[in-house]
């Protein structure tokens, strides 16, 4: 069974109040070397098999249609789970 990882953020123009808040929090516990922060959405889906070209390229298509709202979000990341593993953070550190 495979696995595609989707994220989606807002566009860069639009507000992000729960961003604004978090940043807002961050300082408050100690975290003060963050300054800005944008939230978004990750969604994973599942397929029967491999992830292939055609997988992912009919998961953009999800992205662009259902997952995310054209008007106010980009797709961002599309992605094999399995295969980009960019920022994961395990027991050993970043990986």
């Amino acid at each position: 069974m495979g696995r595609v990882v989707v994220e989606v953020m807002p566009k860069p123009e639009i507000l992000d109040p729960q961003g604004k808040a978090v940043v807002g929090a961050l300082p408050r516990l100690g975290f003060t070397q963050f300054t800005g922060v944008r939230q978004g959405k990750r969604f994973e889906l599942e397929v029967d098999g491999e992830v292939t070209a055609e997988v992912l390229a009919a998961a953009q298509q999800a992205a662009e249609t259902l997952l995310s709202n054209p008007i106010i979000e980009d797709v961002v990341r599309v992605a094999d789970a399995a295969t980009d593993a960019a920022g994961t953070i395990t027991a050993e550190g970043v990986a």
